[in-house]
Parts: C-alpha cells; structure tokens; sequence
C-alpha cells in the first residue's frame, strides 16, 4: 500500500470520468450538493463548510438523516484519496446525536482512522458553529482498481 502523503489528496491516478455527475461533490449534477472539500494539514483532515437548504428536510427545520448520512459518506471516502487509492463503501454507522439544522452554517470534518491492506477505515463529524458535534460517522471502504471497474464508464 503506497505511503500516506500530506498536504495533497486530490491526485488519485485513475482515470476521471469526463464529467462529474456525484450527488454529493458532483460539479455537473444540477440536482446535486456541489460539496468542495479542503485538506487541512495542521489537522490532518479534510472539510468541508456548507448551508443546508429546504430541500433537504427531514423533520420540519432540520436536515433527513439520509442526507446525514451522505455527508459523512462523501466526507470519509474523500480521506481516501491521501493515499492515493479509490476505495468503495462497504460500511458505514452513523450516531445522530443532535438534530441538524437547515439553513445555517455548518462544516464536516473527516480523518484516517486505520489501514489494513486493501480495507481503509475512516471517521468523519458534523459540526455546528459552535463545534458541537451533530452526527458522527464510521465507514470501512475497499480500495478498487478503478480502470476494471470503470474503464465501460470512461468516454474514449
């Protein structure tokens, strides 16, 4: 398994789909969140600052816990790419500790917790502005050799 490194993460060597239609960080996906991550190196973990609109309701003024839990999927699978690997969700809990608002500033924050051989295991938090912690996350992801699995998705 190749070394972590710091301070990159967005040079996974894969072949990219031409365009990016992902629910969560999709840029061509008009339906989508549009998530922009950052990789914080003083704290070694990736974030990502966004407001929660109305179509995003689950009880009434908060978010659904489906789309909770989309967050800290995308959140945990963008660690991945500090190693350089596409890596697929296997497994994911999530802890809804509060609920989360709609409408106001909000960030998510995710780390590395382990790596053995082809099964990473990463965290990742939503936080309020005060930092409190609204949900908490837990994903085993699988790296993938993305040229077999793709390569019938990539324009030529």
């Amino acid at each position: 398994m190749p070394k972590k490194s710091r301070g990159h993460g967005h040079d996974t060597r894969y072949v990219r789909l031409q365009k990016n239609y992902c629910f969560a960080c999709g840029k061509n996906n008009p339906e989508g969140m549009r998530l922009k991550f950052t990789y914080d190196e003083e704290r070694d973990c990736f974030v990502c600052r966004f407001r929660l609109g109305k179509r995003f309701t689950g009880p009434p003024g908060h978010c659904h816990g489906g789309i909770i839990a989309t967050l800290l999927d995308e959140a945990m699978g963008k660690v991945n790419k500090l190693r350089h690997v596409v890596a697929l969700t296997s497994q994911i809990t999530v802890d809804y500790l509060k609920p989360v608002p709609l409408n106001k500033p909000l960030r998510v924050e995710s780390r590395e917790l382990k790596v053995r051989g082809r099964k990473h295991v990463n965290m990742a938090e939503i936080l309020n502005q005060k930092g409190e912690v609204l949900a908490r996350g837990r994903g085993l992801f699988i790296a993938i050799d993305p040229h077999r699995m793709f390569e019938k998705f990539v324009e030529k």
